[in-house]
């Protein structure tokens, strides 16, 4: 079995920037050399997410507004009473989506749906720069 490991990373402008990462993956996988197994990508951070979803502008902006209303920004969070920074909602809607996503490979391509695509989004509240872990195993 082979274990092929690389970083990326991506600049965002704050809370609600999605990215389409699908192409910066899908070159390791292809540098990797694997043919069939599985792929991880893992955000490093906790106010952050990655998935996967039809990377169109409607959802585009649906996602981070659906978020919102989950999970709206507030000074009410015990996140905030003990640090004061205004990012409490921020880590729950990271936890709520999650920092990794694994997505199978076949014939040395990332398994995805026609209309599917993997995302990063951040919920933070300022721009941060962020480290993508993409492991790929198989053979």
């Amino acid at each position: 079995m082979t274990v092929f490991q690389e970083r990326f990373s991506v600049a965002t402008n704050g809370h609600r920037d999605l990215h389409d990462i699908t192409e910066q993956v899908a070159v390791i996988v292809r540098r990797s050399g694997v043919r069939i197994g599985l792929v991880h990508v893992f955000n490093v951070g906790s106010t952050a997410a990655v998935g996967a979803i039809e990377f169109e502008p409607g959802l585009q902006q649906d996602l981070p507004e659906l978020l919102d209303r989950l999970i709206p920004p507030s000074r009410s969070y015990g996140h905030e009473q003990a640090w004061h920074d205004g990012n409490g909602h921020s880590h729950l809607q990271a936890t709520l989506l999650g920092p990794s996503l694994t997505v199978p490979l076949a014939d040395g391509q990332l398994v995805l749906g026609t209309w599917q695509q993997l995302f990063h989004v951040e919920c933070d509240i300022k721009p941060r720069r962020r480290e993508i872990v993409v492991t790929v195993l198989g053979q």
